[in-house]
């Protein structure tokens, strides 16, 4: 059961109103995560600052490449809407999220992600190096932040208890999430 109830769009304020209209003009739907999120105009628009950096980022490393950053953060915190959200993603785009075939980029993106979240205190040397030669600073920055972003939104989601999107029920089979709890994802 959801610790903080999703707005309405029925109830809301103009503010609330105009957040949902711009996101389902974007992206064809607002999630759950989203409508939580607009209890607070504020926290809302912090949130989607993930948009912006994803957007700088994007022609740097590539959909495919974030997508897979995403997914590494996102399981490794054990977030549930977020793996699915990924796994829809990875899933959708033809990928077998059980056995990705990655590039060097996506590979190094992978371990990153698992690292940030496992251990942040301790990443390989190695990757970091490989991070060196391979971006600069401005990207490192761009990568470190949206990692932030990434991990602040598993944390919101599960601390939240957002309730998970209809659209991702049909991936858990495919997912990590598979021997999950069904009370935990809200069958």
């Amino acid at each position: 059961m959801a610790f903080i109830p999703m707005t309405e769009y029925e109830t809301a304020s103009e503010d609330v109103k105009r957040e949902y209209e711009d996101q389902i003009k974007k992206h064809g739907r607002i999630t759950n995560m989203k409508r939580t999120l607009l209890n607070d105009v504020q926290s809302f628009k912090t949130y989607m600052d993930w948009y912006t950096i994803y957007d700088e980022l994007k022609p740097k490393i590539g959909d495919r490449a974030l997508s897979i950053f995403s997914y590494a953060i996102s399981t490794g915190n054990d977030c549930i809407i977020c793996g699915l959200f990924f796994t829809k993603i990875l899933v959708d785009a033809g990928e077998d999220v059980n056995n990705l075939k990655l590039n060097d980029t996506e590979q190094l993106l992978l371990d990153f992600g698992s690292q940030i979240v496992k251990k942040p205190h301790g990443i390989d040397k190695e990757i970091y190096s490989k991070l060196r030669e391979k971006f600069d600073d401005e990207t490192l920055t761009q990568l470190i932040a949206f990692a932030g972003i990434m991990y602040a939104t598993n944390l919101f989601n599960t601390v939240a208890k957002v309730p998970l999107d209809d659209v991702l029920y049909s991936y858990i089979k495919e997912s990590k999430f598979k021997d999950t709890d069904k009370e935990e994802i809200q069958l």
